[in-house]
């Protein structure tokens, strides 16, 4: 007789607790294979697929779409065949050896589909144990006198897909994937395959839609705009932030950016050469690359400078992690923004890429603007702003001249230095952006 596993909700990352159902990817009575997604949710840190390691009959699931699952609480059972055939207790959490019916693995890396069965079949198992929560129960339980020998899955039809959402936008979207030949490395099927498939059903006319109506309402705060909101409110509650601004000269920063682009490796981005700036800042002002402990009685300073840098994503804001950005050289720094970048746009960045921040370098002028005060990125002390840089006309050499021009701001907590220190880090930092020739002294 088959045995009934239970799977509960692992352990995402760092710190998290609980995780938001999004979307349920089986249904009750389904068979699946080992380490087959089951349930695609959202933590404060990313949107993942949570395989499972038991292969079988889904018995039952648990959590609605919407609905927060604590860690280590119930998401699926899933009936998988005995070795012996023998009468088992089904609720017995150990099994015989496992057999070709029964294998259970180490869960594989989230948000990577190893298989995924485009072919789903309904079978009926038997229902979810008389102890376990309330659940989805199997619609068509079998009979005692005609019980049902387990099926074994279905070979799965493997879809080579890796961002989560590019299968959000294809299931938003209507686009089968299973129908698409990827663009990406060994055929891997990328946001842009998606995107050129729903551009193709759009060109069909299409009826027109009834006008809707526009209502008030509320939109509930979840996952990553809730973590956000309540990281945003904790720094402005906790941390007593000023900021201080000044006006740059960038032109012989963005000539030297042109002289290195011009010779042979990979490009230079304005991104790197400000996080470079930051660091040999930081190196003269290492009060700032600190925190303040979680009780207010004191101040860690901290020896290694990791880099966190605002990026924007299709799921909001997010600030990825440059570790060891003092030990990078610019080209390094260069090559690890450009990727954390790419990971944040696709929407796979890990939990381990955006925690453990010291300081955080924010270029909103990527957004066409001059200034801004930022809410500092909590338990961080300080953040550079960099706004855009734009031709206006400055005096140059004791003459009036047209010149390519920036905005710096900074912003601190005010618990770790006072106005003196912040001056002096803000100036150095506009001294090295209109001199770049003074970082040589600091290398």
């Amino acid at each position: 007789m088959p045995v009934v596993r239970e799977f509960r909700l692992p352990d995402l990352g760092e710190g998290l607790t609980g995780a938001e159902v999004v979307r349920w990817m089986v249904e009750v009575g389904e068979v699946i294979a080992v380490d087959q997604p089951v349930v695609e949710v959202e933590t404060a840190k990313a949107v993942v697929e949570v395989p499972c390691p038991y292969g079988g009959v889904v018995t039952a699931r648990y959590g609605a779409e919407g609905e927060e699952i604590a860690v280590g609480a119930p998401l699926v059972t899933v009936a998988v065949a005995s070795a012996g055939g023998g009468a088992e207790d089904t609720a017995s959490s150990s099994a015989s050896p496992a057999s070709s019916a029964e294998v259970e693995r180490p869960l594989v890396g989230y948000g990577v589909a190893e298989s995924r069965g485009a072919r789903r079949r309904r079978v009926g198992a038997a229902a979810a144990p008389a102890s376990a929560p309330a659940a989805v129960a199997v619609a068509a339980p079998v009979a005692p006198a005609e019980p049902v020998a387990p099926v074994a899955p279905a070979a799965p039809v493997v879809v080579p897909v890796i961002s989560p959402l590019v299968r959000r936008l294809a299931r938003e979207q209507g686009v089968d994937l299973t129908a698409l030949t990827g663009s990406g490395p060994d055929g891997l099927i990328m946001r842009a395959d998606v995107e050129r498939a729903v551009a193709a059903k759009v060109a069909a006319p299409a009826p027109a839609a009834p006008v809707a109506v526009a209502q008030d309402g509320v939109v509930p705060l979840r996952g990553l705009r809730k973590a956000v909101a309540e990281k945003l409110s904790r720094s402005h509650r906790e941390i007593p932030a000023a900021t201080c601004w000044v006006d740059a000269d960038a032109t012989e920063l963005m000539s030297l950016r042109r002289q290195l682009n011009a010779t042979p490796g990979p490009k230079v981005s304005v991104l790197a050469l400000l996080a470079r700036i930051c660091t040999v800042a930081l190196a003269r002002f290492p009060e700032l690359n600190s925190s303040v402990t979680e009780d207010g009685s004191g101040i860690v300073r901290h020896s290694a400078v990791h880099l966190g840098f605002a990026a924007q994503g299709e799921r909001g804001l997010v600030v990825p992690v440059v570790r060891d950005a003092q030990a990078r050289s610019t080209e390094q720094l260069g090559e690890e923004l450009g990727r954390l970048t790419e990971s944040a746009r696709s929407g796979s960045l890990t939990p381990a890429e955006l925690t453990g921040g010291t300081f955080t370098l924010n270029n909103y002028g990527v957004f066409g603007v001059d200034g801004s005060t930022p809410i500092l990125n909590h338990p961080e002390a300080a953040m550079l702003g960099v706004g855009r840089i734009v031709a206006k006309p400055w005096v140059h050499g004791g003459e009036l001249a047209v010149r390519e021009v920036t905005q710096l701001s900074f912003t601190f907590d005010h618990r770790v230095c006072d106005g003196g220190t912040a001056g002096g880090f803000l100036r150095f930092v506009a001294d090295c952006v209109e001199q770049p020739g003074m970082l040589l002294r600091q290398l």
